[in-house]
């Protein structure tokens, strides 16, 4: 499966570049809609702490802490992280239902897990009124977290590619709550007409072209491989319905402002 879960036919969430302000950010996006920003945060030294290697060696002992990939259910399931790498980072199975996925995001101690974020340098904007609090996570080609909304907040991805599907909160999406993002993408967005499909692009590490729809690279990465150049920041506002799909093997992190 890796490799062929594709990316969109055309990204349709706006862009911004780094000479956006502060003011400009809560008056056009903040409360508003979604938008990848591109060259505001340079996490060179903590994508460097996140290869394979240096995170098994790091933390291959401690315990991580996986829950289901479906909507409205919240079983836990601990399993070392080494584990987790060497025996469950596998794609995801189109046939297997999202309460039988277990998948590695968020619920990480961060005691255990801090001498990794001290490095993480977090998006500058914020929410008046917010604190941020991490998340991170990483995650098989196909695998995902299916449609569900909370506060706001940013996403990176520091290895891989990410594809974000996005509706605004008064329109709810159509899917199960047991269905993986990867078996809506095969059965349900293709009957979608134009005008009830979300936002969608796909967050990778390296930037590409400003704009909206730019073409993608004429090659990807490899999973797990340095990339180049500085990474992408997705926002999303406050309730805003969203589901995401990794097409690679991914290493990711969000910002939640709670």
């Amino acid at each position: 499966l890796a490799g062929t879960v594709p990316e969109e036919p055309r990204c349709t969430v706006e862009r911004a570049d780094a000479s956006l302000t502060y003011s400009l950010f809560l008056q056009r996006f903040a409360f508003s809609r979604p938008v990848i920003l591109g060259g505001v945060t340079d996490n060179s030294a903590f994508r460097a702490l996140c290869t394979r290697e240096k995170l098994l060696a790091a933390f291959g002992p401690f315990s991580v802490r996986l829950s289901t990939a479906n909507t409205y259910s919240y079983r836990k399931v601990d399993v070392p992280f080494q584990e987790y790498v060497e025996q469950l980072l596998k794609p995801q199975d189109p046939a297997r239902l999202g309460s039988d996925t277990l998948y590695f995001f968020g619920d990480n101690n961060f005691t255990e897990w801090g001498s990794l974020f001290q490095h993480y340098v977090p998006p500058p904007f914020r929410i008046p009124g917010t604190s941020p609090a991490y998340s991170f996570g990483i995650a098989g080609s196909g695998s995902g977290v299916p449609f569900h909304w909370h506060g706001p907040g940013f996403s990176e991805v520091i290895f891989g590619r990410k594809r974000w599907f996005l509706y605004p909160p008064d329109k709810t999406p159509h899917f199960h709550p047991n269905e993986t993002t990867l078996a809506w993408l095969q059965h349900t967005y293709p009957t979608l007409p134009p005008a009830q499909r979300p936002l969608e692009c796909t967050l990778r590490p390296g930037e590409v072209s400003p704009g909206a729809g730019g073409d993608p690279p004429a090659s990807q990465p490899e999973p797990w491989d340095p990339p180049c150049c500085l990474l992408q920041v997705l926002y999303f506002p406050d309730r805003w319905w969203h589901a995401t799909l990794n097409l690679d093997t991914s290493v990711f992190i969000s910002t939640f402002l709670g």
